[in-house]
C-alpha cells in the first residue's frame, strides 16, 4: 500500500477500524488512552504508538476517533499533540463527532503547519465499525478526499464527500437527527403495544416492512423487545451527538423541535445512569414514564 496510517481512538468503533485497515494491507501505528486497545492492535500486526505527536511523525495520515470536541482539540493541540509531530504533506482525518465550527478552526491550523484535514464522522455502530460497512461523511478538499478513497473503502461502504470543511460534521448532524428520531418512534411504538396489549413480536414482524420500516426496527428492535441494551453506540454519545445538533440549530437559526425532545430522552439516559447502555435503550426512558416494561416472554 505504501501508506502508513496512524489511528488514535483505538476505541468501540476506532479498534476495529484500524484492524480493518491492517486487514487491507496498510502499516498501522495505534495510540489510545488505556493500553489494552493497543496491545489488541499491536497483536494483530499494528505498532504501538507512544502519544499523538509520534504517531504524526511516523504516519503519512493521522485518523482521529475520539468521544467529543474537547478530546479532539487536546489531542490535536495539546502538549505532545498531532500539531507538534505533524510533518509536510501529513493529512489528519478526524472520524470522531464534534462540532463543525471547530472542525473548521481545526483544518486552518492543520493547513497553516503544511498538512491537510478532512473530517469524515461515521455511523453504522459497532457492527458496521466490525464488518467494515460503515457510513462515512467526508467534508475537505475534494483532492484530499480523492487520495483517501482506498482508505476509506477499507472502513465503510458508503462513502460521500459532502463538502468543504465542516460539511461532514454537519451532515453526522443530520444522520443523527434521524437516528434518534427513529430510536425515539420504535421505543414510543413498542410501550404502546405493550400497555394496549399486543403481540410484540408480531408488531416488530408487521411494521418493518411497511412504510414503517427503519434501521431501528431491522437491527435494534429484537434486543430492545428482549430487554438486551448491550452497546453498538453508547446512549451518551448520542446525548452527546444531540447537543452538536442542537447548538448547531441555534447558530443557524433551524428549528428543530423534534430533536430538543430527543436530547432531553437521551439527557435522561445520563442522569439515570443508563450512558453506557445502547443508543437504543432510551426504550427504559419511555418505560419509566408508562409505569411498565416492553418485553416478550421466551
Amino acid at each position: 500500500m505504501g501508506r502508513t496510517i496512524g489511528f488514535i481512538g483505538l476505541g468501540i468503533m476506532g479498534l476495529p477500524m484500524a484492524k480493518n485497515l491492517l486487514d487491507a494491507g496498510y502499516d498501522v501505528i495505534g495510540h489510545n488512552r488505556s493500553p489494552e486497545p493497543v496491545e489488541a492492535l499491536v497483536a494483530e500486526g499494528g505498532t504501538d504508538g507512544a502519544d499523538p505527536r509520534t504517531v504524526a511523525s511516523d504516519a503519512d495520515t493521522v485518523i482521529t476517533c475520539l468521544p467529543d470536541t474537547p478530546v479532539v482539540e487536546s489531542i490535536i493541540r495539546g502538549e505532545d499533540g498531532v500539531l507538534d509531530g505533524l510533518t509536510e504533506g501529513t493529512t489528519v482525518v478526524d472520524m470522531s463527532t464534534i462540532s463543525p465550527t471547530v472542525t473548521e478552526e481545526l483544518a486552518t491550523e492543520i493547513n497553516d503547519a503544511g498538512g491537510a484535514m478532512l473530517d469524515a464522522p461515521i455511523s453504522g455502530g459497532e457492527s458496521g465499525a466490525i464488518e467494515g460497512t460503515l457510513s462515512i461523511m467526508v467534508g475537505g478538499e475534494e483532492a484530499v478526499f480523492d487520495d483517501h478513497r482506498e482508505v476509506f473503502e477499507a472502513m465503510g461502504e458508503t462513502i460521500t464527500h459532502c463538502g468543504p470543511h465542516g460539511a461532514g460534521q454537519t451532515t453526522k448532524a443530520c444522520n443523527q437527527i434521524v437516528v434518534s428520531a427513529q430510536m425515539v418512534a420504535v421505543s414510543e411504538a413498542l410501550v404502546f403495544a405493550e400497555k394496549a396489549g399486543a403481540d410484540l413480536q408480531a408488531v416488530v414482524d408487521a411494521i418493518s416492512g411497511g412504510a414503517a420500516g427503519c434501521w431501528t426496527l431491522d437491527n435494534r428492535a429484537e434486543e430492545m423487545i428482549r430487554g438486551s441494551f448491550d452497546p453498538g453506540f453508547f446512549a451518551s454519545y448520542q446525548y452527546k451527538d444531540l447537543r452538536i445538533a442542537t447548538d448547531a440549530g441555534e447558530d443557524f437559526g433551524a428549528p428543530m423541535p423534534q430533536t430538543q425532545i430527543a436530547h432531553e430522552l437521551y439527557k435522561s439516559m445520563e442522569t439515570t445512569g443508563r450512558g453506557r447502555d445502547d443508543n437504543s435503550g432510551v426504550m427504559q426512558i419511555i418505560e419509566d414514564l408508562a409505569g411498565e416494561t416492553a418485553r416478550i416472554d421466551e
